[in-house]
């Protein structure tokens, strides 16, 4: 059984940072795509970013571009997301999720796309 397991979650002022981390047990994410999703209270899951198995390509959310960088260790079968300059709207259940890189295909935006999920980690900014 696959199992995604976050960490790093917490409180923090708005302006700070966070690092959010993944570990992933019985599959290799080589050849997976890994992305993290986030959902805040009364709010559909959202996508927040991904990155495909060799980490040479990544895409973010307007919402966190230039704020926020996923990287990812697959020797150590581990992804994170780096947050900066965070803001209030930026507090929310923050979820990791790996797909298969064939069924993820071109559209990695998607929750329906991804195979696995952690239970996720809270993120919470203050004002």
């Amino acid at each position: 059984q696959v199992k995604l397991v976050e960490s790093g979650g917490g409180l923090v002022q708005a302006g700070g940072s966070l690092r959010v981390s993944c570990a992933v047990s019985e599959q290799s994410i080589s050849t997976y795509v890994m992305a993290w999703f986030r959902q805040a209270p009364g709010k559909e899951r959202e996508f927040v970013a991904y990155s495909i198995p060799s980490g040479g390509t990544t895409e973010y959310a307007d919402s966190v571009k230039g704020r926020f960088t996923i990287f990812r260790d697959n020797a150590k079968n581990t992804v994170h997301l780096q947050m900066n300059s965070l803001k209030p709207e930026d507090t929310a259940v923050y979820h990791c999720a790996a797909g298969p890189t064939w069924y993820v295909g071109s559209n990695p935006y998607v929750t329906e796309r991804y195979s696995y999920w952690g239970q996720g980690t809270q993120v919470s900014v203050s004002s």
